[in-house]
This record gives C-alpha cells, sequence and structure tokens, in this order.
C-alpha cells in the first residue's frame, strides 16, 4: 500500500513539472541495490519510467519512449503504464520461472496493449528489466530503445537493442538475455530525448552520456541520473523543451568486506 501511495505520488510530481525543473520517483529502497529515476521539463512526448516489486527479490523497472506528442498520446502512455503494473507482478511473482521466458512474455502483452490502445501502429522504444537481489543479475529486453550502459571497474558497455520496438507488429518476437550487475557496478537508461538533444545542430551524442556517466558517482543512483541530465542542459545552455529527456540509474551495492579482528 505504502509503494502505490509513493507511485501515484511520484507520478503526479511528473505530470505537473515546470519547465526547467526535474521530477523524480521515490523508489522504495532495494536489498542492496539503489534506483532512481528523473525526468527534466514539461511533458513534452511520451517518456515513461516504471517500476514495481514483483516479489521478495525481484524488480521489475522499465524506461518507455512512446512516439508522439503528449497531448495525443498520453491514453497510449496510461495503457502501458496500467499493463506494466497489471502483469508485472504476474508473470515475475512465482519464484522458480524462467525470467527470460516471462520478460519475452511481458513484451509480447506490452506491445498489444500499445497497438490496442492507438488502435494501430504506434512505435515505442522500450527498455524493460527485471533486476535479481538474490543473484545481482538483469534480465532484459531493449526494443529498439537507446542502448543501456552498464558501467563497472572494466569500463562501460553497452546492451543493444534484442528487437524492434513495441506496438508495430503484433506478432514481434523479443529476446531476453541476462547480464551480471558486479558489486559497485551501476547500470545507467536514457530517453532519445537526451541522445538527441542538440544545440547548434550537434547533438549530445551517446558519447557524451557516457562521459557524463563515468564521472558520476559510483554509489548512489539518484546523484547518476542527476549528472546526466545536468549535462544535457548545460549542453543545451538551457532547459530542454522540445523534447523529454529522461534518465533511469540501478546501482548495485559495493561489497562490504568484514572488518578484521585482532588477537
Amino acid at each position: 500500500m505504502i509503494a502505490n501511495a509513493l507511485m501515484k505520488l511520484s507520478f503526479q510530481r511528473e505530470r505537473n513539472a515546470i519547465p526547467a525543473a526535474a521530477s523524480r520517483a521515490e523508489f522504495p529502497p532495494l536489498l542492496g541495490a539503489d534506483i532512481a529515476g528523473m525526468v527534466h521539463g514539461r511533458r513534452v512526448g511520451g517518456d515513461l519510467y516504471h517500476f514495481l516489486r514483483a516479489n521478495r527479490c525481484r524488480v521489475i523497472f522499465g524506461l518507455l519512449d512512446i512516439a508522439g506528442v503528449h497531448e495525443e498520446n498520453h491514453g497510449i502512455v496510461d495503457a502501458a503504464r496500467q499493463t506494466f503494473q497489471k502483469l508485472g507482478k504476474d508473470r515475475f511473482e512465482q519464484e522458480d520461472i524462467n525470467e527470460a521466458d516471462m520478460m519475452m512474455e511481458f513484451c509480447l502483452e506490452l506491445n498489444l496493449s500499445i497497438r490496442r490502445a492507438a488502435a494501430g501502429v504506434r512505435s515505442c522504444a522500450a527498455f524493460l528489466g527485471c533486476y535479481n537481489e538474490d543473484l545481482g543479475t538483469i534480465c532484459y529486453s531493449n526494443a529498439g530503445h537507446t542502448p543501456g550502459l552498464l558501467r563497472d571497474p572494466s569500463g562501460i558497455v553497452e546492451l543493444p537493442a534484442t528487437g524492434l520496438p513495441l506496438g508495430l507488429f503484433s506478432a514481434s518476437t523479443y529476446e531476453a538475455p541476462t547480464a551480471a550487475l558486479q558489486h559497485g557496478a551501476s547500470l545507467l537508461l536514457v530517453s532519445r530525448g537526451v541522445v538527441e538533444a542538440a544545440y547548434k545542430k550537434e547533438e549530445f551524442g551517446l558519447h557524451r552520456v557516457k562521459e557524463h556517466f563515468e564521472q558520476a558517482p559510483q554509489d548512489n543512483a539518484r546523484e547518476i541520473a542527476t549528472v546526466i541530465l545536468d549535462g544535457v542542459k548545460q549542453f543545451l545552455h538551457t532547459a530542454p523543451e522540445h523534447n523529454d529527456v529522461t534518465a533511469l540509474a540501478l546501482v548495485r551495492a559495493a561489497k562490504v568486506r568484514p572488518v578484521a579482528v585482532g588477537a
């Protein structure tokens, strides 16, 4: 009940955000991890980030970018949110499931929900993930979305598209690989509006996202998202006004080393 209240409050904040302001969801605490999402400015397009706890060790999260302006696609955004909330728990609640199979089924259901709400075709790039707190793994599907970025001590690795955007074809298929999130590693998702933010015909680009990600704190998801969105604002020399710019970060806590006890 508390989690649902927090979700309602956070989404209300997003809808009422003023230009140049950043709204964020107050995610509930995770076991040994931290997650945060932020969006800069007024709702312009169809960015949607969402999460839910499916069971004691699985948290489902996603960043969706539904094509079109907010005035025309808000009904589709609401339908996607409701499907996410209703089916996410149903698909991932049982302990002994195959997460990859469930993720692919979850994508299919979201795909159909978007097509149904749009009464036809409506492109929706999406990155959907299932974080397993026990294993420190992320089973994910990237449906034509900006690559997810996985950062650990060895550097940054891209998690590229594993299928076409949702909302295009009724019989689309989606792969769902699994990535390990070692202690101290973090995952960053950004909307297309971040990458395509342009100043004097030059885009912010994925390379700048990576540069800011490298410089961001290693142990705080909210600060990571803040660094990325502040970087976009500084690049544009103003607050973004023509597209949604959204960032979602997940951090797995560094492993605590036992303290040696002297003799």
